[in-house]
């Protein structure tokens, strides 16, 4: 019955926000809150289908041990849902407590084949058709390609870029990113496609198998909207929501310096490196460091938790 009423608690707060002034303060925090919700519905719907799972078991032991393992996992996702309702709540301390409501008009974009020409690149993410950045860090091998392909969404036409991620050469991720760089030149992220694969011992030919695609998402769509991906102008103690679908993808990004120094394979920077925190309210205490090099673009993530690194080891311009 408590968690009932809590529910119906939560539902009246949403609505009474839902019928407000919008320029009332109060709808992140509220948002977070009725989202939490969703997230405890959605652990109790993923204990009932593995309880019912536990039906198929031969023993009345077994059938307890698996109904305790789907309690246990129902309590460390709960834990979860409040962890990510704080993560939320941090959001919206450092972004605005408002609804997000990204001013994303057509009219306020450059044609991305421009973009090189008579449209000058954003510095720290030149939308140039052919840039090709390669990174390696973690075990993993990164390319990021600027392609000549465009998608349209919303009315913008966004350059389509794609990021392969290799482990011992085989593909685990392939995403298409939509990017679109604004009249002042700052880089939105519109969304994108992301898949990953896994490779199972005994298939022949051993080849990469999509097994999820969490995270996509695209602007317009259940409710996603796009958000900045790099300013063109950044000033420390800019924040910024990178991308908002709630649940899938809530990135965020914070200026922390304008004046970094970095060295990697491909680039350095001495004094004049971008510096950006990014993290996102659905990984709690999970952060990095990103380094940009005007001209070149990203030369570095830094892990902050586990101190891994992906540097930049090459950076081919485009033709």
């Amino acid at each position: 019955m408590r968690q009932r009423s809590v529910q119906v608690g939560l539902l009246a707060l949403g609505l009474f926000f839902l019928a407000s002034d919008p320029a009332l303060a109060g709808h992140c925090e509220t948002q977070a809150i009725v989202a939490r919700g969703a997230c405890l519905h959605d652990a109790q719907d993923d204990f009932l289908v593995a309880f019912a799972n536990c039906f198929d078991t031969p023993t009345r032991d077994e059938r307890l041990a698996c109904k305790a393992d789907a309690e246990e996992e129902r309590t460390e996702t709960r834990e979860e849902c409040e962890d990510v309702l704080e993560a939320r709540n941090e959001v919206c301390a450092l972004v605005g407590t408002g609804p997000y409501l990204p001013d994303f008009d057509p009219a306020n974009f450059v044609d991305p084949n421009d973009v090189g020409g008579s449209v000058t690149p954003n510095p720290y993410y030149p939308l140039v058709v052919g840039n090709t950045w390669e990174y390696e860090g973690g075990g993993e091998t990164v390319t990021v390609t600027v392609t000549d392909k465009t998608k349209l969404i919303e009315g913008v036409t966004c350059r389509v870029v794609n990021d392969v991620v290799r482990e011992d050469g085989v593909v685990i991720e392939d995403t298409d990113d939509w990017y679109a760089q604004h009249l002042n030149g700052d880089v939105w992220y519109c969304g994108e496609v992301a898949r990953d694969f896994e490779t199972f011992e005994g298939d022949d030919p051993e080849e990469p198998e999509l097994v999820e695609i969490e995270g996509s998402f695209k602007a317009g769509r259940d409710g996603a909207r796009p958000g900045i991906l790099v300013l063109a102008d950044p000033q420390v103690g800019d924040a910024y929501r990178q991308e908002m679908s709630l649940g899938d993808a809530e990135d965020v990004a914070e200026v922390i310096s304008t004046t970094g120094t970095e060295s990697v394979p491909a680039a350095s920077c001495s004094g004049d490196c971008l510096v950006t925190r990014d993290f996102t309210a659905l990984e709690p205490g999970v952060e990095e460091n990103k380094y940009y090099k005007s001209g070149v673009g990203p030369i570095l993530e830094v892990d902050l938790e586990e101190g891994t690194r992906l540097e930049l080891q090459s950076f081919t311009p485009g033709p």
